[in-house]
C-alpha cells in the first residue's frame, strides 16, 4: 500500500501550484466571468483524464520510453506554453466579437493543451508510477485512480477560475500589470522544464 500522506501531499501540491492550466483557467475567467470558462476547464479534465488513462494503462512501457520521447515533449511543450505566454500578454480583457473567446476559452482548447503539456504528462507518469502501478494491478482500481486524479485537477482550475472571476475588476484594472505577470509565470513553466 503506498504512503497515503505522501501521495495526497504530492497530487495536490503539485496540481493547485501555478502551471499552464491553472494560469490560463485564471485568464480565462478574468476576462469572460467563472461560468463562460467552465468549457476550457472541462477540456482540461477530459483531456487531463485521457493522458491519466493512456498512463495508467501504459505505464510501465511509457516509463521505459520516456527518457527518447521527453526532450521532444519538452520542447513542443515549451514552445506551445510560450506560445501561451504571448497570446496571454496581448490578449485584451474581453473581445466583443467572441473571436478571444472561441481561440481560448474552449472544450477543444483545454483538451489539446493537455497533449503538450510536459507538466501534466510528467505528472501522470510519475505519480502512477510511483504511487499506483506499483501497489495495484486491478485496471479498475487504476482507472478509478486516474478519475480521481483527474477530479483533482478539475478542482484546481475551478479554484483558479474562480480567482480570476472574483478579480476580475481589480484584473482588469491591472490588465497589463496582471497579463504581464501571468505571461512571465508561463515563460517561467517553459524555462524550468529544461531545469
Amino acid at each position: 500500500m503506498p504512503n497515503v500522506a505522501a501521495f495526497l501531499s504530492y497530487v495536490f501540491i503539485t496540481t493547485f501550484t501555478p502551471g499552464p492550466n491553472n494560469i490560463m483557467s485564471m485568464s480565462n475567467a478574468s476576462r469572460y466571468g467563472f461560468l463562460k470558462s467552465l468549457p476550457f476547464n472541462i477540456g482540461i479534465f477530459f483531456g487531463f483524464l485521457v493522458i491519466l488513462a493512456l498512463s495508467s494503462l501504459f505505464s510501465v512501457s511509457l516509463y521505459n520510453v520516456i527518457p527518447s520521447i521527453k526532450p521532444v515533449m519538452t520542447v513542443v511543450g515549451a514552445v506551445y506554453i510560450l506560445w501561451l505566454a504571448w497570446k496571454t500578454y496581448h490578449s485584451k480583457p474581453h473581445d466583443s466579437s467572441g473571436s478571444g473567446e472561441k481561440q481560448t476559452n474552449t472544450i477543444t482548447a483545454g483538451l489539446l493543451l493537455q497533449f503538450v503539456n510536459p507538466k501534466v504528462i510528467l505528472y501522470s507518469i510519475t505519480t502512477l508510477s510511483t504511487f499506483v502501478v506499483p501497489y495495484y494491478s486491478s485496471i479498475p482500481v487504476v482507472i478509478a485512480f486516474a478519475v480521481f486524479l483527474a477530479f483533482v485537477g478539475f478542482v484546481s482550475t475551478c479554484c483558479w477560475s474562480l480567482f480570476g472571476s472574483v478579480f476580475q475588476r481589480f484584473l482588469h484594472s491591472h490588465q497589463k500589470l496582471i497579463n504581464s505577470a501571468m505571461a512571465l509565470l508561463l515563460v517561467y513553466c517553459a524555462v524550468s522544464l529544461f531545469l
